[in-house]
């Protein structure tokens, strides 16, 4: 099974939503721990990268690289 390759500026739904109500978040950073910050409400989380790729549902937008 292939990993998913995730960029600072990819946009991610995740399988359950923010008490916002948003599922979509903007990666922040990447590494060991990912910076995410929520589309709804602009709140800030770190996640482990194990805990991340478990809750990421899907990649909605990619980022630009120029």
């Amino acid at each position: 099974m292939e990993k998913n390759q995730y960029e600072i500026g990819d946009i991610v739904r995740m399988k359950k939503p923010h008490p916002c109500g948003s599922r979509l978040w903007t990666i922040t950073r990447t590494g060991m721990d990912f910076g995410l910050k929520c589309q709804g409400c602009g709140h800030f989380v770190m996640l482990p990268r194990a805990k991340f790729e478990k809750m990421a549902g899907a990649v909605v937008e990619k980022a630009e690289i120029p």
